[in-house]
């Protein structure tokens, strides 16, 4: 059942609005706008039936609010108004309100408003999931693509991606980085994980594939596939702006060598500098990389793989990714990696 929200100062509007929807829909009643965002924070309604004249936070004021969070933003909402003048009409669609309706609220035309935005926004919600899913699947390809320029497999990017995704779970579980880790989050940076190495495009192959130890020169051309790499995706940002998770992908290919303790590369960032979804990727990249199989030498056990990472807890590595890396690195090298201990 479909969760329609309604704000009103009026309290006999509010429970006339909420008694003629109640058969259709679950509906929620709030007296302002303050209260309103309240409840949007804890479940987010399908559509907002919002009053335009209330004291304090009006109508318009609250739906600004709407538009600056980015978990409510897209909410679609229909203006009530006692006003029927051409000036406040205008000013409501200019607002970003998808329509409005005059009070008061006649219920044949409430019900055929609420029905056509429903259907518009889960028509629109099934277009941007396509176009989501697309993108995601062209992405993975060509990340795996660029991964099979060396001596890696394309296995490495969804290894990897699904580490980022058992780190972040238990990050979440745990209650740490509450404000920048929710589960839509963590869902946008396993999607952009794949594309933390694009930047290897631009890498020749006398250094990608080169067997052995790289000297100093060649380690300074490998170090730029991090900045190529955040180019890369600013551009391809700048193409798809709806595509959030790519906002994710720019932090991880950027800053994903960077050293919790200062001493990594590009930007020689430290500590909560360096973006929450790269410090995961350290992580995951760095496991991955030991354990597996290269050219010049054998993975190695994920018991030793596993003391490496802990080594580096708020050195390498934020401390607090670590402990969940410890929280769960049997249950990645089970479930992921599946190589004997």
């Amino acid at each position: 059942m479909k969760k329609i929200l309604v704000v009103d100062d009026n309290i006999s509007s509010l429970k006339q609005i909420g008694a003629q929807l109640g058969e259709s829909y679950e509906v929620s009643l709030a007296k302002s706008g303050a209260l309103a965002l309240q409840i949007c924070m804890q479940e987010k309604p399908d559509l907002i039936l919002l009053d335009i004249e209330m004291p304090g936070m009006d109508g318009f004021e609250t739906l600004k609010r709407f538009r600056l969070n980015r978990y409510l933003g897209s909410i679609p909402v229909i203006f009530l108004t006692g006003n029927h003048d051409t000036e406040t009409e205008v000013r409501a669609l200019q607002s970003g309100a998808r329509d409005f309706i005059t009070k008061p609220v006649e219920k044949d035309i409430l019900f055929h408003r609420i029905k056509l935005h429903l259907g518009f926004s889960a028509y629109q919600a099934h277009l941007e999931n396509t176009v989501a899913n697309l993108s995601e699947s062209v992405a993975l390809s060509f990340a795996e693509l660029i991964e099979c320029r060396d001596e890696n497999t394309g296995e490495h990017v969804v290894r990897t991606s699904k580490y980022v995704g058992m780190l972040g779970r238990r990050l979440i579980e745990k209650g740490i980085f509450v404000e920048e880790l929710t589960s839509m989050d963590l869902s946008m940076m396993v999607q952009a994980a794949p594309l933390h190495d694009i930047g290897k495009i631009a890498i020749s192959d006398r250094v990608l594939l080169k067997p052995s130890r790289l000297d100093d020169e060649e380690f300074a051309v490998m170090k730029r596939h991090t900045v190529i790499g955040e180019e890369i995706l600013e551009s391809m940002i700048s193409r798809t702006p709806t595509q959030q998770y790519l906002q994710y992908a720019k932090q991880i290919a950027a800053s994903h060598h960077e050293r919790y303790d200062g001493k990594g590369y590009p930007r020689g960032l430290t500590g909560d500098e360096i973006p929450l979804c790269a410090r995961l990727m350290a992580v995951a990249d760095v496991y991955d990389a030991l354990v597996d199989d290269r050219v010049y030498r054998r993975g190695m056990p994920p018991t030793e793989a596993c003391r490496i990472i802990l080594d580096g807890k708020n050195t390498n590595f934020d401390g607090r990714v670590v402990e969940a890396f410890e929280d769960i690195h049997e249950k990645i090298a089970e479930a992921v990696y599946k190589k004997g201990v």
